[in-house]
């Protein structure tokens, strides 16, 4: 696929939704009987939203969570939705996990990699991966691969990716992924775990669509979760996430700034909507397929930069991703 014609894919398709739909709407009325869900984060914040909305409407949902504690106490009585025990920083854990689910012999049909760290220390993985890198990429991508044959038994599945447009800050470092050689920047470790994450689609989608799974990246908006645990006061306040009382809150919804369900929608739509039917590999926010925008256009404005989705980049991260975790995706 050359940069040209992935171009053309990644455009808006006027889905009717917008910046204030909300995860609920964006389903579009599916019916989700009889379809098996995994949604890592889904017991937090945006991914708490998604477990809640695909659970109501009919699918199992299995939500793998390091805290299962945490995980019991906010979805382990939503009918519908399994807890399992999942790090997606050990190797180990997310190969456990793994096998747990595939000895059930279920397909699966919705995989949503929404779990995720932002702005933190540096720190490693076993393997001497960044932290952010590690949870918010390679995690998901060993544990996408270790799935596989669920998601092919399937017969028509989707993965959804959840990226952000911090992914805008920077380039992927192919040389340097895990800050050995410069000095550790924890804002640039997290906008390139997230531009990762829109380029694992670009290229997830192009290996799997024969086999009928298609891939999907998000931005879902600027929303105060938990994710945003590790930021001083004087961080939110620069992002105009602190209001006059000193309290972690948006102080006015607009394209951007979004409640938790319209956070969530997104996600959602990318996870369940027929409108994206035949479709893959793109990056979408606000309930719609982002536009390309230049290269020099403002960051934090709609849109996407034309690296985020470069079929050439995406298949040199795969191939680093596999040697990075010492394991091959065997499609």
């Amino acid at each position: 696929m050359t940069n040209e014609n992935h171009s053309s894919i990644q455009m808006p398709i006027h889905s009717g939704f917008g910046p204030r739909t909300t995860a609920m709407e964006a389903l579009g009325g599916q019916d989700l009987t009889g379809k098996v869900v995994i949604i890592t984060g889904g017991y937090s914040g945006l991914g708490l939203e998604a477990t809640k909305v695909l659970a109501k409407a009919g699918a199992t949902v299995i939500v793998p969570a390091r805290s299962l504690e945490k995980a019991q106490a906010t979805v382990g009585v939503v009918p519908g939705v399994e807890v399992e025990a999942l790090d997606l920083m050990s190797p180990e854990s997310i190969d456990a996990f793994a096998e747990r689910f595939l000895d059930s012999n279920r397909p699966l049909h919705i995989l949503i990699n929404a779990a995720g760290i932002m702005a933190v220390p540096l720190l490693r993985d076993s393997h001497g991966n960044e932290s952010q890198f590690s949870t918010n990429h390679l995690g998901h991508f060993r544990l996408t691969a270790r799935l596989w044959p669920s998601l092919k038994k399937a017969d028509g599945a989707r993965i959804v990716s959840v990226s952000s447009r911090a992914a805008k800050l920077s380039g992927i470092d192919l040389e340097d992924p895990n800050f050995e050689q410069q000095e550790y920047d924890k804002w640039i470790a997290y906008a390139r775990s997230k531009i990762a994450n829109a380029l694992f689609a670009v290229e997830m989608d192009k290996k799997g669509k024969g086999y009928g799974v298609r891939t999907f990246s998000v931005h879902p908006g600027t929303i105060v979760t938990d994710l945003a645990r590790n930021l001083s006061d004087e961080e939110m306040r620069a992002m105009g996430a602190l209001n006059e009382k000193g309290e972690r809150a948006l102080p006015e919804l607009n394209d951007e700034f979004k409640t938790i369900e319209e956070g969530a929608a997104t996600i959602v739509w990318c996870a369940g909507n027929r409108q994206l039917d035949g479709m893959g590999g793109v990056y979408c926010e606000n309930s719609d397929i982002a536009e390309l925008v230049p290269d020099d256009t403002n960051p934090f404005e709609a849109g996407l930069y034309q690296r985020a989705v470069d079929p050439d980049l995406a298949a040199k991260l795969w191939d680093l991703s596999e040697n990075l975790i010492g394991f091959k995706f065997n499609l």
